[in-house]
């Protein structure tokens, strides 16, 4: 069997197993390469994009500390229904915006998507309603060896025609991932009562981070977010706090039973 239907054929298996090893409903599942973003942005602006009752979920230590805000740039490789066949739209790209999120007078946490662009119609307005097709997307990734070291450079543009833009270039090298993973529910802003799971096997690769400083391998930066409901949170004030590189994340979306 070629290679590449040997893959398909693993992962194809792997989607049709995670059906029968938990009693939540699984929605989908994806296969992707992921850059993400964390920032502090304005608590103020960012508590008025949060239903009542909810507040954001601060980290006071470790890599994601200070963080109230992520940005997450997504190249989905592959996409799976329930059943395990392949979405027509498997390889897509798409940007969200997501809040680490917990109840203010309950024992609920998770987080909260209140913001994305995508490339592909279809999926938007998506779960929560929140996601706007992208009038515009670009996404370039190229990765170089020289010697012993390996780097990666990205370049991520969403533009969406009322103005809402996501837009980075980072060049970085590649460091040894912590494999990890887990469950994390996701909450309907519009309605907290509802929620799915988002259960993960990933690689974690923290190429430079502003409170526990691990090596520094960032070459170049640069971001533009901005443009409708996003400005309000990206004034010019907002700090970067951590650039993680996943270079993989196998994602599987499950609603409860």
């Amino acid at each position: 069997m070629p290679r590449a239907n040997i893959l398909f054929a693993l992962i194809a298996g792997a989607a049709l197993a995670s059906t029968s090893v938990s009693a939540d409903t699984v929605v989908e599942r994806s296969i992707e390469h992921r850059f993400q973003l964390d920032f502090h942005v304005p608590d103020k602006a960012l508590q008025n994009m949060l239903p009542q009752g909810w507040q954001a979920a601060v980290a006071t230590q470790g890599p994601a500390k200070d963080a109230n805000l992520r940005v997450i740039f997504i190249d989905r490789i592959a996409g799976f229904g329930p059943d395990g066949k392949p979405f027509a739209n498997g390889a897509t790209q798409l940007v969200y915006i997501a809040i680490p999120v917990k109840q203010t007078t309950g024992t609920q946490t998770g987080q909260m998507i209140i913001a994305g662009l995508t490339k592909d119609a279809a999926d938007a307005p998506g779960t929560f309603a929140v996601f706007r097709h992208a009038g515009t997307t670009s996404m370039q990734r190229s990765v170089t060896s020289s010697g012993p070291a390996i780097i990666n450079d990205e370049n991520w543009q969403f533009s969406a025609p009322a103005g809402e833009h996501l837009n980075v270039h980072v060049k970085y090298q590649r460091g040894t991932p912590a494999k990890g993973g887990g469950d994390v529910r996701f909450f309907d802003p519009a309605d907290p009562r509802k929620f799915q799971i988002f259960r993960t096997e990933q690689g974690l690769d923290i190429t430079r981070n502003a409170t526990t400083h691990p090596p520094d391998h960032v070459m170049e930066f640069s971001y533009s977010i901005g443009g409708g409901k996003l400005s309000s949170l990206f004034d010019g004030t907002e700090k970067v706090l951590s650039w993680d590189s996943f270079p993989w994340y196998d994602r599987t979306v499950l609603t409860p039973e």
